[in-house]
């Protein structure tokens, strides 16, 4: 079940640009574990994608480093805080929110079918690119907190407000966000925290699986 749940979760997520959390995390709820001990296990999985879609995505397309370094900045202090915050809160209701995040991720969505079908480059203010850096930190706060199609809402933010196209968006995303960002979770949330270890080695085995087969599609398909 873990190997089958974690290779779907992360080839439609390095397809799409985020959403392994919409079902790996979950699931791993459903099958048992507190949600502080689900966030960290889904966390440090997380990482492989971020590898798997790496190796794919460094083939096909190079990265700006300014705004590589502006996700960084912003996007770490955001991820720490977050998982810091998490572990505080009682089970039910970190479920509760993650819950009406992912509803209301879903429902943003269906609502913007033409987000991101073609770049937008845009030159930003001083005052615009501080807001895009508040974005930044917020979505990295969900991120370290309740995970659950945080990467999606990355990329989403990356075609809204920098402009770029989705696939290029996705590439930003599964380096970033799947490496740094949930690496920078998961150590985190090991350190305060617990993991599941035994469960570990089959979802790093989908997670890079997966995140080099939804890479490749993203990438021939568009």
């Amino acid at each position: 079940i873990l190997l089958a749940v974690s290779l779907i979760a992360n080839v439609f997520s390095a397809f799409s640009g985020g959403g392994a959390g919409l079902i790996q995390f979950p699931v791993l709820i459903f099958l048992g574990l507190p949600f502080g001990m689900a966030l960290a296990t889904h966390k440090l999985a997380s990482v492989a994608l971020g590898v798997g879609a790496t190796i794919r995505h460094l083939r096909e397309a190079s990265l700006d480093p300014a705004l590589v370094l502006r996700i960084l900045a912003f996007g770490l202090p955001g991820v720490v805080l977050g998982a810091m915050v998490i572990l505080d809160i009682p089970d039910h209701h970190a479920q509760v929110a993650l819950g009406i995040f992912t509803i209301g991720l879903g429902l943003y969505s269906i609502a913007n079918r033409q987000l991101g079908l073609e770049a937008k480059p845009k030159a930003l203010t001083t005052l615009e690119s501080s807001v895009g850096g508040l974005g930044l930190f917020v979505i990295g706060m969900l991120n370290g907190s309740l995970s659950s199609g945080t990467g999606l809402f990355c990329t989403l933010w990356l075609v809204r407000w920098y402009g770029l196209d989705y696939r290029r968006a996705v590439a930003y995303t599964l380096i970033l966000v799947g490496l740094f960002w949930n690496g920078t979770g998961a150590i985190t949330l090991g350190l305060l925290g617990d993991l599941k270890w035994t469960w570990l080695p089959v979802l790093l085995i989908g997670s890079l699986v997966g995140g080099y087969i939804g890479a490749h599609w993203s990438i021939i398909k568009g």
